[in-house]
């Protein structure tokens, strides 16, 4: 399966000039198009939503480090086994904390990491929210709080885990697979 991008064939859209002009971005950026981006390429308004999403989340201003996003992404694709996520959140999260060992803990299990409590409070509210959303209840929002977060914070943290998760469920439907250059990177 090593270069194949899902176990579906979509094919590919007609990509606009801003999608072509973003694709360039990302291998000048990154030096690949990660393969999440061309499995949505059958479809450019859904590519766009897709990113859209994806930047405002993960790039956007917050009161969330970009290193807690990829950390929240890390433990909700553990909790779901993405394959595909694990693979490049985790080479961000190598990337990000300069630290291989970080990385390779938050994709096994975030709770062997040597973490802050504000770290640990946010990633435990991400699990649940993976694991048991409607037992969330203003006791878990308030723990967020006395560890530092903002309501504003609290909307970051549930919006990038509810992202994640819907990630996870469709590159496991669709067998997407990760960039052959993520599990080298940062190591």
């Amino acid at each position: 399966m090593a270069g194949k991008i899902t176990a579906l064939d979509l094919g590919q859209g007609e990509l606009s000039e801003a999608t072509k002009t973003y694709f360039a971005k990302c291998e000048e950026k990154l030096g690949l198009v990660p393969n999440v981006l061309k499995a949505y390429a059958f479809d450019d308004k859904k590519l766009r939503a897709f990113t859209d999403m994806y930047n405002d989340l993960m790039l956007g201003e917050s009161g969330l480090s970009k290193l807690d996003r990829e950390m929240i992404a890390v433990a909700v694709s553990s909790i779901n086994h993405c394959y595909y996520c694990l693979a490049a959140h985790g080479a961000a999260v190598r990337q990000l904390s300069g630290d291989p060992a970080l990385g390779e803990m938050m994709v096994m299990n975030f709770r062997a990491a040597d973490l802050s409590s504000r770290q640990t409070a946010m990633l435990e509210f991400a699990v649940k929210l993976t694991q048991e959303p409607a037992k969330i209840v203003e006791a878990d929002r308030a723990g967020l709080r006395k560890a530092g977060f903002t309501d504003r914070d609290i909307w970051d943290i549930a919006s990038t885990s509810a992202f994640f998760n819907m990630s996870n469920r469709v590159a496991a439907a669709i067998d997407m697979r990760p960039n052959d250059e993520y599990h080298a990177m940062a190591r």
